[in-house]
């Protein structure tokens, strides 16, 4: 990674982390309490002089439920496709899990039918949850 490239994904990360704070009404000293690290990191981060470890970064992600590309790339959108969070984070705990994972790779051999038979359980699932069926 070029010198340029760093200062650029310093200037991403600072203008994305601020607009998550501002948004979720979280302080600069609020954050650094809950990721551990302390109030001057943070102030570095917002100020572009430095970029957190991976591993802040996954908590981050954690902390305002959107992906780590979205702290670091310009154009990535921080929408999920799941409108409930908890969902999205069971979602991508399906997807992170390799024993778990196969069940995105399993309708790639699924006949037609099949997914059609595993769309209506997760439909009769939404209902069941919704209160819409008759019990």
């Amino acid at each position: 990674m070029t010198q340029e490239d760093i200062v650029k994904t310093q200037e991403i990360f600072a203008k994305k982390l601020r607009g998550l704070l501002d948004e979720n009404k979280i302080n600069q000293s609020e954050l650094a309490e809950m990721l551990q690290v302390s109030e001057s990191t943070v102030g570095k981060w917002l100020l572009k002089k430095a970029l957190p470890r991976m591993g802040i970064i996954e908590k981050l992600s954690s902390i305002f439920n959107c992906p780590k590309s979205y702290l670091l790339e310009e154009n990535e959108t921080r929408r999920s496709y799941y409108l409930n969070p908890e969902a999205a984070k069971m979602a991508q705990e399906i997807y992170d899990n390799p024993q778990y994972k196969v069940l995105f790779d399993a309708t790639k051999k699924l006949k037609p039918e099949s997914i059609k038979e595993v769309m209506k359980f997760i439909d009769y699932q939404k209902a069941k949850e919704e209160g819409d069926l008759n019990e």
